[in-house]
């Protein structure tokens, strides 16, 4: 992953959780788009799409919500990871019931620092990579960790349920 520039961004809850853990990590800020998605940052920081995580916040039959971390260039199928998880069904919020859940604008979700405590079910093969970029918990902004954080703070269970875009 490209050295992180020197630019500083403010803290969010998603880099106080962070810095309260002693995690370390690097800081991407980039010029956000509207709907130009984990593609778009990957493009312009220089990132392989498929190590940039996006964090999706999504729901089953009964409304409860969860959040599913799966790479920039994948998309999650629902049947599988429904089945994986136990669940009838898994659909993705509307951006107002995903940010009420989450405390964080859409397009800015982080899985750290969530205004709700809620399940996080990562796509296996992240975990195999060195080092991710993901949402710091503000639009415009990502930070490089290495995926084991992801199980170690949010406890976030792996499953198999990407497919390609």
């Amino acid at each position: 992953m490209p050295k992180a520039k020197t630019a500083h961004v403010s803290e969010t809850p998603a880099t106080a959780v962070l810095r309260q853990h002693g995690v370390a990590f690097t800081e991407h800020p980039y010029e956000y788009v509207e709907h130009g998605g984990a593609t778009h940052s990957a493009e312009v920081l220089g990132f392989d799409p498929f190590s940039v995580v996006k964090t999706l916040v999504m729901q089953d039959q009964d409304a409860k919500p969860l959040i599913v971390l799966m790479h920039g260039n994948r998309k999650v199928s629902t049947k599988n990871l429904a089945r994986q998880i136990g669940a009838k069904s898994v659909e993705p919020c509307k951006p107002e019931v995903a940010s009420r859940h989450s405390g964080y604008q859409v397009g800015g979700t982080s899985p750290f620092g969530t205004r709700r405590a809620m399940p996080v079910f990562i796509e296996k093969s992240i975990l195999r990579l060195p080092r991710i970029a993901l949402n710091g918990g503000r639009r415009g902004y990502l930070i490089g960790i290495d995926p084991q954080v992801c199980v170690t703070l949010l406890h976030a269970k792996p499953v198999e349920c990407a497919i390609d875009l």
